[in-house]
């Protein structure tokens, strides 16, 4: 998945004041000004750092508690990594990629197992190395936000409602490891002025920044005019680099930080529909979708599940920024609804490294899939805080002689 982030500010007066458990650090009144999160790393330094202080390991007791849809997860990461092209971004410092799948089926055996949580919590201590994400401080410091499957009506043909298409691949369009055309195509200015695909589009959509935002989410739910609903994915790109309309938008003028948010931008592009084109042609990436039969799925190929997958940048060998399909430990805090309301709350789970994003593009950032539809929306436009990110991997002298992988493991009943 390749899309943008869906950002919005915290609902103000929400947190209490006090201190914050270590796993997550200070966040009185929301993240700090004057970090950068997008700092990137020197060329060569790894996202992760081995914990070897047991001081310096969080508790895992509450994430232990609640293990909803954390198998299917697993078993998604382990369906990429039956792939051997998966195989390709591996070792990962010294982890390599039998370690990985050891590591998430010791960890699905766990769940099976049925612990009580502080059981749990002993056994990962003793069984898995944990490794924290350096963030963008080289102290642990993540931004967190949050991401969702957009919900948008369209058409599979042109008609006079529905006039602003979307694209399918060029043909003989080739990718290179890292998902960039091996040679770049023609910016959006061109692509959508020329109309060079006439002929390949996948669907038209009756508002232009509503297709714009359905290529940079890298994904979304189209409701057609039947009432029937057909996703549609993440293909590929034209090569060129990103570029935030919403950091145009602020620097003239037209939303402040304090009210930058995806229904902020689309309330506003309804209400000066003119403007569009000048600020969509600002970003010279462009992105073919595809049609995606079932779940939404995240830029491994596989479905991406609710609060149980997170984006991060995965970089390119030999410069990995994250691991792919990893088991991870999240802490932060994450918006919910009480009645009418927004209220923010810890948030400690275990979740798996399954995406990527078009502004997740440094160890300091981190994406949170909430879900599908208006919602989860509202969710991800509410989360914008700060966290840590730990990954567990089974420590070595507990690995098995050989592993098995998924593609070659005796087939069996999928775990629930």
């Amino acid at each position: 998945m390749n899309r943008m982030t869906v950002v919005g500010l915290v609902v103000a007066a929400i947190l209490a004041g006090g201190c914050k458990p270590k796993d997550v650090g200070p966040m009185v009144g929301g993240p700090p000004s004057g970090k950068d999160y997008w700092k990137q790393l020197p060329e060569g330094q790894l996202a992760l750092r081995k914990l070897t202080d047991p001081a310096d390991i969080p508790d895992f007791t509450d994430a232990c508690k609640n293990s909803g849809l954390l198998h299917q997860a697993i078993n998604n990461s382990l369906a990429h990594l039956s792939k051997p092209s998966s195989r390709n971004f591996f070792p990962y410092g010294e982890i390599t990629h039998d370690q990985v799948v050891a590591s998430l089926m010791a960890f699905g055996d766990l769940l099976d197992s049925n612990p009580a949580p502080d059981q749990m919590n002993r056994t990962i201590r003793e069984k898995f190395d944990v490794y924290i994400s350096v963030g963008c401080d080289d102290h642990g410091t993540v931004l967190f936000t949050g991401y969702y499957t957009l919900i948008f009506d369209a058409s599979l043909v042109r008609t006079e409602k529905f006039k602003y298409p979307i694209y399918k691949s060029p043909p003989g369009l080739i990718k290179k490891t890292d998902g960039d055309p091996v040679n770049p195509y023609p910016g959006r200015r061109e692509i959508e002025q020329s109309q060079m695909y006439a002929g390949s589009e996948l669907a038209w959509f009756a508002d232009q920044f509503e297709a714009y935002v359905v290529q940079i989410q890298g994904s979304a739910k189209l409701r057609l005019p039947d009432g029937r609903q057909i996703g549609i994915a993440y293909a590929a790109n034209n090569g060129h680099k990103y570029q935030s309309v919403g950091d145009q938008m602020i620097k003239d003028g037209k939303l402040t930080k304090e009210k930058r948010s995806l229904q902020a931008m689309l309330d506003y592009f309804k209400q000066n529909p003119q403007d569009v084109s000048e600020y969509t042609w600002r970003n010279p990436r462009y992105i073919f979708m595809m049609e995606a039969k079932g779940e939404t799925v995240g830029s491994l190929n596989v479905p991406v599940t609710p609060r149980r997958t997170i984006a991060t940048d995965k970089g390119v060998q030999p410069n990995v920024i994250y691991p792919r399909a990893c088991l991870a430990y999240v802490a932060t805090e994450l918006p919910t609804r009480v009645g009418s309301d927004f209220m923010i709350a810890p948030f400690r789970s275990f979740m798996l490294d399954q995406d990527t994003g078009g502004a997740i593009r440094a160890p300091g950032r981190c994406d949170i899939y909430i879900g599908v539809g208006p919602e989860a929306g509202l969710l991800a436009g509410q989360t914008y805080r700060e966290g840590r990110i730990y990954y567990l991997f089974l420590k070595p002298s507990l690995m098995p002689p050989q592993v098995l992988s998924p593609a070659t493991a005796p087939a069996g009943p999928p775990k629930k």
